[in-house]
């Protein structure tokens, strides 16, 4: 990850290499910790990850997503050496959707520009809400409540609704919260919150600590209408996110670590915020 694009995105100029060709002098980096002096655009000294790790048993929306299949097919006293064969769906644990998720014609995710998985993370929290009703959403006034305490949400921001859901995924059942006749219930962001981030916003993408960017109420009706505002163009989501609750509402900076496989329409994903 070494473009001008993304050397200005961390280091706020662009034309330095990995090798620190570039900087004025070798003092220097040493001084600043960073080619050619300056302030880094990600600063703090705390990482978190927020990112579910996923097995055989992590909770999917069956049967729109495939369980995952991770078989121990090598060890060291049989063959030598270990290795696992994966066989995953693209919305297996933390996981990105692509622009081209519901739509022919935008980009895959391996096209996705790299500067844009490095973002300022704004966290809007509903947990109190959530834990009462299963089925809100992500509301636009939430969001301009938030800016209210923090200020307006940056241009290129990553937007997460953290619901506290992450505290269900080890309770069996209760991470997708199907009711008695197989219906889901979790929250997800509302229409006119994707609407004001992408239009008013221009954010580059919006997460969940859910299994769906939309409320699993809408996939009943299958109107998935908060992922068709989010994504198209270059913008993406993040569905799954872990451990919400250990980064700040805002001045944290996240990064993706995205799988990177061709025409991707998805991908599981590393998430970590910095702060």
């Amino acid at each position: 990850m070494c473009s001008p694009k993304v050397m200005e995105q961390v280091y706020g100029e662009a034309g330095h290499d990995c090798t620190g060709h570039g900087a004025d002098s070798e003092d220097e980096r040493q001084t600043t910790g960073r080619p050619g002096g300056g302030t880094p655009l990600i600063r703090g000294s705390r990482v978190s990850d927020l990112t579910h790790t996923f097995g055989n048993d992590f909770p999917v929306l069956e049967p729109i997503v495939l369980k995952p299949n991770i078989d121990h097919f090598a060890d060291v006293a049989g063959e030598g050496f270990n290795a696992n064969k994966l066989e995953i769906d693209e919305h297996t644990g933390t996981h990105v959707d692509g622009p081209a998720h519901l739509e022919d014609g935008p980009m895959y995710t391996d096209e996705i520009p790299i500067d844009r998985f490095i973002a300022p993370l704004c966290v809007v929290r509903i947990g109190d809400r959530a834990a009462k009703d299963h089925d809100t959403t992500l509301t636009a006034q939430d969001i301009l409540r938030y800016e209210s305490r923090h200020g307006r949400i940056p241009q290129g921001a990553l937007v997460v609704m953290d619901s506290g859901w992450c505290d269900r995924i080890n309770t069996p059942g209760a991470y997708i919260n199907r009711d008695s006749e197989g219906a889901a219930h979790f929250p997800g962001l509302g229409f006119d919150a994707a609407e004001l981030l992408v239009h008013e916003r221009a954010v580059h993408a919006a997460g969940t600590d859910t299994p769906s960017l939309d409320a699993a109420k809408n996939l009943q009706v299958d109107d998935p209408g908060a992922h068709r505002i989010v994504l198209g163009d270059m913008r993406y989501g993040v569905e799954n996110i872990a451990n919400l609750a250990t980064v700040p509402e805002s001045g944290a900076t996240a990064v993706i670590g995205l799988i990177k496989h061709r025409k991707g329409f998805a991908g599981p994903c590393r998430v970590f915020g910095i702060y």
